[in-house]
């Protein structure tokens, strides 16, 4: 295993759709819908629309067949348990938040009918092979299947762009993932920095991380937000995330595992135009006045003017002259190209001075 040994190597822009995804593109925005639909069709119908509304790029779902995610001994995470209760098995939670191949089909042309790109995780080979089918343009890992070899080899053979979170994982577990991604010759890849508890707080999101990410393996990174509001989402844009990936649900106050850490349908809105003003607020670097703030230079700026009566044929003094507002005079660098001149008429005090009243 290496760090970092075929940065070079990687094309850190990569295509997913019609959408190119890295450096000096648009953040590319995932509304995470996940299991936010309780196993209702009619429910994800309408976070597909909330998705559109609130214009993200992609909305993601999961997909799965519960038997083949959890044993029956598989305990819920605590932050499930706190959301839906102690006394059910993780199975018996998934049980409920399954929804069938067919569904997802009409999901995915529900998709193309609105036009937004479909996603959606998938937890088995099975689930997997059928998204391939769909035509899925990208695939998306969680963190939790990181270490899973096996399945990083089955989806990264079909040669489409992978996401991965990298949740719960340390820099030599990300490695080994990466690893074994390339070594089936799929090379098209994005590192999402993560925090898997829901929610995070924001002193464990490390966002700095995403830069580590890309520095060691050569790739576009971003952020998978389980944080609580938009601001860590928007610190993560400014500080170069590629892809913010973000959970929302209709509504809180619905049942279920991930409602609670979820923005509602305003504030995905929020979250989308909050991410296009900070990339407009970026600008190019290159230091310069825009054109609006022109006319503010005549109003804030000061102008070199007569301090006080100033009769014709007088010698310019040091007191003569005062600098104030308007800046449409004389610049004060100026001053000492007048000191020593004479006036050709009278100036009255408060005059914008001008060389063509002196000799």
């Amino acid at each position: 295993m290496t760090l970092g040994g075929e940065n070079s190597m990687e094309n850190k822009v990569v295509s997913i759709g019609e959408r190119r995804v890295g450096s000096g593109e648009p953040c590319f925005i995932i509304g995470e819908a996940g299991v936010n639909h309780n196993g209702s069709l009619e429910l994800a119908r309408k976070l597909i629309d909330a998705a559109v509304d609130a214009g993200c790029d992609a909305v993601k779902f999961q997909t799965f067949q519960a038997e083949k995610v959890c044993s029956p001994i598989a305990v819920k995470a605590s932050y499930q348990q706190q959301t839906t209760g102690a006394e059910e098995s993780q199975l018996d939670m998934v049980r409920k938040l399954e929804l069938p191949f067919a569904a997802f089909r009409e999901l995915h042309q529900h998709c193309i009918d609105r036009g937004i790109l479909f996603l959606s995780t998938p937890f088995d080979d099975e689930s997997a092979d059928f998204l391939a089918e769909l035509s899925m343009p990208a695939f998306k890992i969680p963190s939790g299947e990181i270490t899973n070899v096996f399945f990083l080899e089955h989806i990264a053979r079909k040669g489409r762009p992978l996401i991965v979170s990298t949740g719960m994982a340390t820099l030599e577990e990300v490695a080994f993932a990466v690893e074994t991604i390339r070594a089936t010759g799929n090379r098209q890849m994005v590192l999402l920095q993560c925090v898997s508890n829901y929610p995070a707080d924001p002193h464990s999101m490390n966002l700095r991380a995403m830069h580590t990410l890309e520095k060691e393996f050569g790739v576009t990174a971003g952020l998978s937000d389980h944080s609580v509001g938009t601001e860590i989402a928007f610190a993560a844009v400014a500080l170069g995330a590629c892809v913010i990936e973000k959970h929302f649900t209709l509504n809180k106050d619905l049942p279920g595992p991930d409602h609670r850490a979820s923005l509602e349908p305003h504030e995905l809105a929020h979250l989308v135009k909050g991410i296009r003003n900070i990339e407009a607020a970026l600008g190019d670097g290159i230091k310069r006045p825009v054109a609006e703030e022109l006319n503010t230079a005549d109003v804030a700026r000061r102008s070199l003017v007569a301090a006080r009566f100033v009769p014709a044929g007088a010698v310019l003094t040091l007191d003569m002259l005062d600098v104030l507002r308007p800046g449409t005079g004389l610049a004060p660098a100026m001053r000492s190209q007048l000191l020593g001149r004479h006036a050709q008429r009278d100036i009255d005090a408060g005059t914008l001075l001008s060389l063509d009243m002196l000799v």
